[in-house]
């Protein structure tokens, strides 16, 4: 017998998240397109801050049809937030056309999975790319990064926003994160947290 869960947040009742979660406004728009397993991962963050932000769109999807007609729209200035080739500082290329206000997509999978949306989606892997400045560590304790500066969705989408936005109050959206860590390593208990993760 499954536990009930909150409607909102998908957490179970006695750990839900909700009151923790902000209500942001920003500029910026942001489009998350989730690969579909992640969706059923217990550490959803990119549901956690679509709840968090006001101007957000979360779909999931492994192909969206309608993807370019988005990504086109004259009002926003797209970009894709994820590295390679050619990639800018998101500071930097915001600048660049500071009359339309920027349209963040964030692909949100493993580093397979998200290469795999480029892929099946021409107009995703099309946009120019930005990173972000710095490279400090993930707050994400229970995940091995595998390379220096990769961060959960929700804690890239804080910093991007931060760089491009400042004002200090999207690290708000990682309250509900860190929570969920906590409780985390709450439920595992502190020896096994240490033996697999490392932690104190």
């Amino acid at each position: 017998m499954s536990r009930a869960q909150c409607q909102r947040c998908q957490r179970p009742l006695g750990h839900c998240l909700c009151r923790l979660i902000p209500d942001l406004p920003s500029r910026t728009r942001v489009l998350i397109l989730q690969h579909p397993q992640e969706a059923r991962h217990a550490l959803n963050t990119a549901r956690l801050a679509v709840l968090g932000l006001r101007n957000s769109e979360l779909l999931c999807a492994e192909y969206f049809a309608d993807l370019e007609q988005r990504l086109s729209d004259p009002q926003w200035q797209s970009c894709l937030l994820f590295p390679g080739a050619g990639s800018v500082a998101i500071s930097g290329f915001s600048a660049e056309s500071p009359q339309r206000p920027l349209q963040l997509v964030v692909p949100d999978g493993t580093w397979r999975k998200v290469r795999k949306l480029l892929h099946l989606n021409p107009a995703l892997a099309a946009l120019p790319r930005v990173t972000l400045a710095s490279l400090a560590a993930s707050r994400y304790r229970l995940r091995k990064a595998p390379m220096a500066g990769a961060l959960s969705t929700i804690e890239a989408i804080a910093r991007a926003l931060e760089e491009v936005e400042g004002g200090g109050h999207f690290r708000q959206l990682l309250r509900p994160f860190d929570a969920l860590i906590e409780g985390q390593i709450a439920a595992m208990g502190s020896q096994v947290y240490r033996e697999n993760h490392g932690g104190e």
